[in-house]
């Protein structure tokens, strides 16, 4: 029996089929005989077209409207494109940000065919709005889409983004394994664990002893034990080197070329950070990032272990902010908070095993999934590229919306909850639509490191202190809010 939404669903695609019969004349233009049908430019109002399941449609990178294509609709016009992409725009130079709404109206609109899209600042944008499309990002390799360049995107250890732009063929291999035997990519557990969790529960104490955690406080425990874990204890108290990182965050990372004063003055921290970490390298401990990384084999003399360094720490700030966004769902799911504590405290008794944290590591990963510090990943191919029957040239910006897929109420159950239990079944970190750390080549090779900081620094928290209040409130059975801004966020703490 057809259901009402299935008859209403039929009736908008015959008014989109007769309205599209009644554009095509004037805006299709006549190709060759014999020759791929080409994407028209089309009048004032934005067009998306779609060419049959047989055809191949070949978009020119000078177009202002591109075509998409659909196997279940035929050619489509959708009025109103600008005001609809008003979610798609880049809050800093470089990076786009894909609201829920807009890519939900894209694909209601016109199928789950990759669309592409000009957005309100002008880039052009390929988005993918099918899960069946992801394995073939992940998959493919750099010389077919290649990562957008650095200072697009921030992990919680986003190797990807460090490499992505500024490396090239071998060189970058080279970083990028380099960069996996130090981290221990794939290893639950680091094997400096040991070093590594005691600077973690001494900075602790920072979070635990006052009433309130703020992200204030959040951040200045955990960028202490960064520099520790990285630079070694020396550098516990370096309050002025994370200063110069944050500055260079903030201006794009290290100054490439240019002129004037402000570059002038980037290249100056630019140094100033880069002498003082390999001042900590020089001395640092065979258990510390650094000291992995000096002692690492280096053949052609070309990884650049300093550099490495300041990649890290830069990567490790992310961590106050999923950190408290963990604590914040536990604070509004107090059986879950209990069962979190109950495995901090017998954790300490664990011996070899610790470090592990299951429970924990998923709450961690069900925090990422409802607010990924990387919302939307973006590659850029490198050649002709084919998606789904459409041809689309090199230089085009291929964009998969990782917060959208894995808040996506079609096709991920309870969408909008905190459901950290999703992580225990077999194949969950395997699942394309859930993207914490990306998949494929460019996932990346601290993922288990930052997990296992993360879960150490919420363990410190829950054996000595519960979560009796929270601010924002969350509700715990409902939708939970599509952003939470950690700036906003303030736990209360008390006795256990």
């Amino acid at each position: 029996m057809r259901t009402v939404q299935g008859a209403a669903l039929d009736g908008l695609r015959a008014r989109m089929r007769a309205l599209a019969a009644r554009r095509r004349p004037e805006r299709v233009g006549r190709s060759p005989r014999g020759a791929a049908p080409l994407a028209d430019r089309g009048p004032a109002l934005p067009g998306l077209g779609a060419a049959g399941p047989d055809r191949r449609t070949f978009v020119r990178p000078s177009f202002r409207y591109a075509a998409s294509t659909s196997e279940s609709t035929g050619r489509a016009t959708l009025a109103g494109l600008g005001d609809l992409l008003r979610g798609l725009a880049r809050p800093r130079p470089g990076e786009v940000r894909a609201s829920a709404a807009a890519l939900r109206a894209l694909r209601a609109r016109h199928g789950d065919a990759p669309a592409l899209v000009r957005t309100r600042t002008g880039q052009t944008v390929l988005v993918l709005l099918d899960p069946q499309d992801l394995r073939r990002f992940y998959a493919e390799p750099v010389s077919v889409l290649a990562a957008a360049p650095p200072g697009k995107c921030r992990g919680a250890i986003p190797e990807e983004s460090a490499d992505s732009g500024c490396s090239r063929g071998e060189l970058r291999a080279e970083q990028r394994q380099a960069s996996a035997e130090v981290l221990a990519a794939g290893l639950p557990v680091h094997p400096s664990c040991g070093t590594f969790l005691a600077a973690l529960a001494e900075e602790a104490r920072h979070l635990a002893d006052a009433p309130t955690l703020d992200l204030a406080r959040a951040r200045y425990a955990v960028h202490r034990a960064a520099r520790r874990i990285v630079l070694g204890d020396a550098a516990a108290g370096d309050e002025e080197l994370t200063g110069w990182l944050t500055q260079l965050r903030a201006e794009g990372g290290s100054p490439r070329g240019g002129r004037g004063r402000a570059a002038r003055s980037a290249r100056s921290v630019q140094d100033k950070a880069r002498a003082r970490i390999e001042e900590y390298a020089a001395h640092a401990d065979a258990d510390t990032l650094a000291g992995r990384a000096t002692r690492h084999a280096d053949p052609t003399g070309s990884l650049d272990p300093a550099g490495r360094a300041q990649h890290w720490l830069l990567a490790m700030d992310a961590v106050p902010e999923t950190l408290l966004r963990t604590l914040l769902l536990l604070g509004a799911h107090p059986a879950e908070q209990d069962l979190a504590a109950a495995e901090a405290v017998a954790e300490v008794a664990a011996g070899a095993d610790r470090g592990l944290l299951p429970r924990l590591r998923a709450c961690v990963r069900e925090s990422l999934r409802l607010y990924p510090v990387v919302p939307d990943l973006i590659r850029v191919t490198r050649a002709e590229t084919e998606w789904r029957g459409v041809r689309y040239p090199a230089g085009t910006s291929v964009l998969l919306p990782a917060a959208f897929h894995q808040r996506d109420p079609e096709r991920v159950p309870a969408a909008h909850v905190f459901v950290p239990g999703r992580w225990k079944n077999p194949g969950a970190d395997q699942d394309l639509r859930m993207a914490p750390f990306s998949h494929g080549g460019g996932r990346c090779p601290g993922d288990q490191l930052g997990l296992m900081m993360t879960a150490a620094l919420c363990a410190e928290v829950l054996r000595s202190r519960r979560i009796a209040g929270t601010r924002p409130v969350l509700d715990p059975v409902g939708p939970l809010p599509a952003t939470l801004d950690p700036h906003g966020i303030r736990l209360t703490l008390t006795r256990r």
